[in-house]
């Protein structure tokens, strides 16, 4: 009976025991099998109230290495996003004067999430210029050659980042046409035109430098058919952004050439399609013309 009863309570104990393990080994391994709910996907959006003109930066954090870059999409576009520091990536959207204002949805593609932000362009008045153009003067004049240059150069995304900081002015001269300016030909408004860039009214041959660290992959002259921007200079800064300066005297660089944030590229001069001597700088995010100015007053990283 003492034998009978220790063997029952021995067998207690041991599906007690067992039971005990069971339940522990349940509870140590439910976090295993049930993953925890990935983090969501870490988003910032600059500026925070953003008008026509203005590059949009977004800044991605993503919780894992991986070997795919997040994307944004705009739209019909698609914006890569580069590496710039750990597990953080970024994206620049364009905005241009031929946009409508109002909301901007962003779609973005990062760490297996997608996410989706509202953002609100304001509006914003630009200049109005009126020219009148001679009978058979056209303001179009440019080769094929010219354009399949320029386009090539303005559509490069390099993965490397050049720049550092702030952009610097290309020319110590007074501005004489600022970015975004519409026209009207002969009466008639140009739907598709605004001012690309910022002039200087610089005297012929004085200084032109580089607004900021890059490669040059645009060399550009007269000779070679460059009938509207005429002796022209492009600068890679990466990761889509470059700059384009045009009408020059004299080039001081040749393409490959590394420059560094204010080195001597060449001087001002009239040449192409230019009334007087006077630099003009474009800046490109993306391939589309941002307006300059908030390039030289803050860091976009």
């Amino acid at each position: 009976m003492i034998i009978e009863n220790h063997t029952k309570s021995s067998q207690s104990r041991l599906v007690t025991r067992h039971t005990k393990n069971l339940f522990y080994g349940i509870f140590i391994s439910l976090p295993l099998g049930l993953a925890l709910p990935a983090a969501a996907l870490q988003v910032q959006l600059s500026p925070s109230n953003p008008q026509l003109g203005d590059t949009l930066s977004v800044m991605i954090d993503v919780t894992q290495e991986n070997n795919q870059q997040p994307t944004v999409v705009v739209g019909e576009k698609t914006y890569p996003a580069f590496a710039v520091a750990p597990n953080k990536y970024r994206a620049f959207i364009p905005t241009t004067p031929l946009e409508p204002a109002g909301n901007r949805t962003l779609k973005i593609a990062g760490d297996g999430q997608v996410k989706n932000l509202t953002v609100k362009l304001r509006s914003r008045k630009f200049p109005i210029q009126r020219i009148t153009l001679p009978p058979g003067k056209s303001a179009d004049g440019a080769t094929e050659h010219e354009l399949k240059r320029v386009a090539a150069f303005k559509a490069l995304q390099t993965p490397e980042k050049y720049w550092d900081g702030k952009f610097l002015a290309p020319s110590k001269a007074r501005i004489s046409t600022i970015y975004g300016v519409r026209r009207y030909y002969n009466g008639k408004f140009a739907k598709d035109y605004y001012h690309r860039g910022v002039d200087y009214a610089g005297a012929a041959g004085s200084p032109v430098t580089a607004p900021a660290s890059g490669r040059v992959a645009l060399v550009g002259t007269v000779s070679q058919g460059f009938r509207v921007h005429g002796n022209v200079v492009g600068i890679d800064h990466g990761q889509g952004v470059t700059s384009i300066l045009l009408h020059l005297s004299r080039i001081n660089v040749k393409e490959g050439d590394f420059v560094k944030a204010g080195q001597l590229i060449g001087a001002v001069g009239s040449t192409g399609a230019s009334t007087g001597p006077h630099l003009h700088w474009g800046l490109y995010v993306n391939g589309q013309s941002v307006d300059p100015v908030p390039w030289r007053t803050q860091i976009f990283q």
